[in-house]
């Protein structure tokens, strides 16, 4: 089943190419890619087989990524924080959820998302905010406890997909306890106000628009049904904060080298040893990314939350955006100020590559987490500012 997932994948990946130029230059959202996600059944690749889905791991869901982000990465950059949030919700454990005092009526809400999402319903993520980032414990956002359920009021920025999804993973702190941080799925719907305000250089067309919400939703919206496990999960989790990133700019990276070649063959440039060796250069910079993203999905796997585990995907992020950007850049310089002009995919390519180093975490970020872990220290806590 998953190897029919990445086959779809490879198979989509030109479909959403042909359309990538058209929705970067308008800025629009890509429904029709995400028609096509939900017909070949991609909203359910991590979810469970009992629940009706693939069942993926995370190194297959990489794998899936990688080659979306082949075709468009702004299409497989929203897809991610779907997977995101379905694979967040399926890795939870029966002794995990245990461990974490999740009751079985959390459970079974949980369930019934997981099951909707097989059934091609999708899921975006609010939590970034403007002046605090993605760092949950800054959050404005606030939620109360009302008469059969909760309500919940702030306002998102960056939140990719805006005004498309069935459903948003929305982090907000307790208007009781600003210390206590939880996460619940709003549906889309009434109580939340989509402000157009993505108008960036690049990932022109993931719509990560602000988001403004007013609502209340039923109780068992709470995931985990417990209050105060987001920044628990952030913890035991990070490849889906912090990897899932990594894979779709592998993709855009190869990307690039596939566009500079399709352009150089065509212009019979080909011949030039410096433009050879530039794309022999991109190459090995991608397929090292690649292999560091493998290993640390591999590992998330095998041993998830495990500390070399966790190195291993602060690795991932920050050489995967590094490289997306070195690359992009190397290949546009080969292909010359032709593929400099708007509507050229290197040009497109070249402004999406860029975005990678600044998703969190960014890639200073990254190398001051693993400049501490190499030092000794404890990432997670010893830095000036809270990580999350």
């Amino acid at each position: 089943m998953t190897v029919h997932a990445l086959e779809a994948a490879r198979r989509l990946a030109p479909r959403l190419a042909a359309r990538a130029a058209e929705h970067d230059r308008d800025g629009s959202f890509p429904v029709d890619d995400f028609a096509d996600l939900r017909a070949a059944g991609l909203f359910g690749l991590m979810v469970p087989p009992e629940l009706g889905g693939t069942g993926a791991s995370f190194a297959e869901y990489a794998a899936v990524a990688t080659e979306l982000a082949r075709g468009n990465g702004a299409t497989a950059l929203v897809f991610n924080m779907h997977a995101s949030v379905t694979g967040a919700l399926g890795a939870v454990t029966e002794e995990l959820a245990e461990a974490l005092g999740v009751p079985a009526e959390a459970l079974a809400a949980r369930d019934r998302l997981l099951r909707a999402a097989a059934d091609g319903a999708w899921y975006a993520v609010a939590m970034s905010e403007r002046g605090a980032g993605a760092r949950l414990s800054q959050l404005s956002t606030v939620y109360e406890p009302v008469e059969g359920g909760w309500h919940i009021k702030g306002s998102k920025t960056f939140c990719s997909g805006a005004g498309h999804p069935d459903g948003y993973l929305v982090a907000a702190r307790s208007a009781a306890d600003q210390s206590v941080v939880s996460q619940f799925l709003v549906p889309a719907g009434d109580g939340i106000t989509v402000e157009p305000t993505w108008d960036s250089l690049g990932m022109r067309a993931t719509s990560s628009h602000d988001v403004h919400l007013d609502v209340t939703v039923p109780a068992d919206r709470l995931l985990g049904g417990v209050e105060g496990l987001a920044l628990v999960v952030a913890q035991l989790m990070p490849h889906w904060l912090v990897a899932s990133y990594a894979a779709v700019y592998v993709g855009v990276a190869r990307a690039a080298i596939d566009a500079a070649a399709e352009h150089l063959n065509a212009r019979n440039l080909a011949g030039l040893p410096a433009v050879r060796a530039r794309l022999g250069r991109a190459d090995a910079a991608t397929a090292a990314a690649e292999l560091v993203v493998a290993e640390a999905a591999r590992r998330v796997d095998e041993a998830p939350g495990d500390a070399e585990t966790n190195r291993w995907v602060w690795r991932a992020k920050l050489l995967a955006g590094t490289t997306a950007a070195e690359v992009a850049a190397s290949m546009l310089e080969a292909a010359g100020t032709s593929a400099t002009r708007r509507g050229h995919p290197l040009e497109r390519l070249y402004r999406d590559a860029r975005c990678g180093s600044l998703h969190p975490a960014t890639s200073d970020v990254c190398a001051d987490w693993l400049g501490i872990a190499a030092l000794g220290g404890d990432p997670d806590r010893d830095s000036a500012l809270p990580r999350w």
